[in-house]
């Protein structure tokens, strides 16, 4: 496999590795390129030091991706790999394996229950070269530059003051927050002369190699279907999916996400909110649940985004007190004196049609009293897509969370975080670090010698 190298932030250079190579060798050839000793080089990549006895598979590098290897200066002293990885903190989480489905729960949500590991398992996840990788965590983005569509993306990090990938995080996001909100987490630069320590999180898209500033906008409210929850419109089971910011965190699928786009649309019922923009809302109609980020409306395809694009422009300038000339064929934007009742469509730019219209009732403009026709009446209940009352109570994500920790799990006796069991005796430890607790699966009391007697093993 091809690894791009950023030597010292230099321009990258390719290096050719097997698959299953460890960190040591990357060294070892990047160190015979460059004239210096293997051992005084750091990898970094997505935020964490690769220690020399991890492998490239272990660490979840994908073919072609890019990693920084820099070499301190003379006397900067350096610390050895066991030193700094304990000052920066050991357990920094992949951002490779990051999940973060969790994160978009209201805070009064128990979200979902902790899984805990047998102490093998545990140690399996320590030891990266001697275990298969886990598999990816999905995000998903807006690809800007080739795709031009909504693809899985790869979280990425960097320093903000250099901008270069060479940061080294003092903790894992662990939350949507940490990654969209600046100053949120911090770390130590290794770039010469840099001395920056804040982290700059960004996504790329996964379906193709990408460049430094090949970058995409994050879709947070998109998400594997991690809990199975059915499509609030159509029912089925699918996956990624479009979970709304409702209280009852509404779960709709793409296709069907893509169908109430373009009915809503069709009716110009989208909502203009002068901090969010053209939006909508959940699909069930909650208060409170407006999409806050557009882009999760390029899932109407480039023909209709282009429309979207063009009603939302339209209803800027209607929220301005501006008009629309009502010429067939002509729709331009206008924005006349407030007292003037007669307006014309200037002729400008190839723009405008030179129609003269009254302000009050959109015809021709005439002297006296607007002739008032009938017209259907707007502006009543939202129609063309309707949900299922039903469907509506089982597409629920929290409600999906809830289910899983009340079937699944058993609450610590101590701190009462719901802890999911995965194999292993009955001897737990609550793998919270501010709690540690140990206790009994079956007895749900502080381990002791009974326990251990009568049914360590079940």
């Amino acid at each position: 496999m091809i690894v791009y190298v950023r030597f010292n932030s230099s321009h990258g250079f390719p290096v050719e590795l097997e698959e299953g190579a460890s960190i040591a060798v990357l060294k070892e050839k990047v160190g015979m390129l460059q004239g210096v000793q293997p051992e005084q080089l750091r990898v970094i990549f997505a935020g964490r030091e690769l220690l020399s006895d991890g492998t490239l598979q272990g660490y979840d590098l994908p073919e072609q991706s890019t990693v920084h290897v820099v070499l301190p200066p003379p006397g900067s002293g350096r610390c050895s790999d066991l030193a700094l990885q304990h000052r920066l903190g050991r357990g920094v989480d992949s951002l490779t394996r990051l999940d973060l489905t969790s994160s978009r729960l209201p805070t009064t949500s128990t979200g979902l229950a902790v899984i805990l590991e047998t102490d093998d398992e545990q140690r399996a996840r320590e030891e990266p070269e001697h275990t298969e990788p886990r598999p990816h965590s999905s995000f998903y983005v807006y690809c800007k530059s080739v795709c031009q569509a909504i693809q899985p993306g790869k979280l990425r990090v960097r320093c903000r003051a250099c901008k270069q990938g060479t940061l080294t995080l003092s903790r894992g996001p662990s939350c949507w927050d940490d990654v969209l909100l600046p100053e949120r987490i911090h770390g130590v630069c290794q770039s010469e002369g840099c001395l920056g320590g804040v982290a700059e999180f960004y996504l790329k898209c996964a379906a193709h190699p990408t460049s430094d500033d090949d970058t995409s906008v994050a879709l947070d409210l998109i998400m594997p279907n991690v809990r199975d929850v059915p499509c609030i419109a159509c029912t089925d089971i699918m996956s990624p999916v479009l979970v709304s910011q409702c209280p009852d965190r509404h779960v709709i699928c793409l296709d069907c996400f893509h169908m109430y786009c373009v009915t809503r649309l069709n009716e110009r019922q989208f909502i203009h909110h002068p901090d969010v923009g053209y939006s909508l809302p959940c699909a069930a109609g909650c208060p409170d649940s407006l999409i806050t980020e557009l882009h999760h409306f390029r899932a109407l395809g480039d023909e209709q985004y282009e429309r979207y694009q063009q009603y939302a422009a339209e209803e800027c300038l209607l929220q301005m007190g501006g008009v629309l000339c009502p010429a067939p064929g002509c729709g331009a934007g206008l924005l006349p004196e407030e007292d003037k009742r007669m307006i014309q469509c200037l002729l400008s730019n190839g723009l405008g049609c030179g129609f003269v219209f009254c302000r009050d009732c959109k015809e021709g403009f005439h002297e006296g009293e607007c002739h008032v026709r009938s017209s259907p009446v707007s502006g009543g209940a939202l129609q063309g897509y309707v949900v299922d009352e039903e469907a509506a109570l089982q597409a629920r994500w929290e409600q999906a969370s809830q289910e899983t920790i009340d079937e699944t799990t058993r609450p610590c006796p101590h701190c009462k975080v719901p802890v999911e069991k995965s194999g292993g005796c009955m001897h737990m430890v609550c793998p919270r670090a501010q709690c540690k607790f140990e206790w009994c699966w079956i007895c749900r009391v502080e381990w002791n010698r009974e326990c251990m007697g009568n049914h360590w093993f079940g």
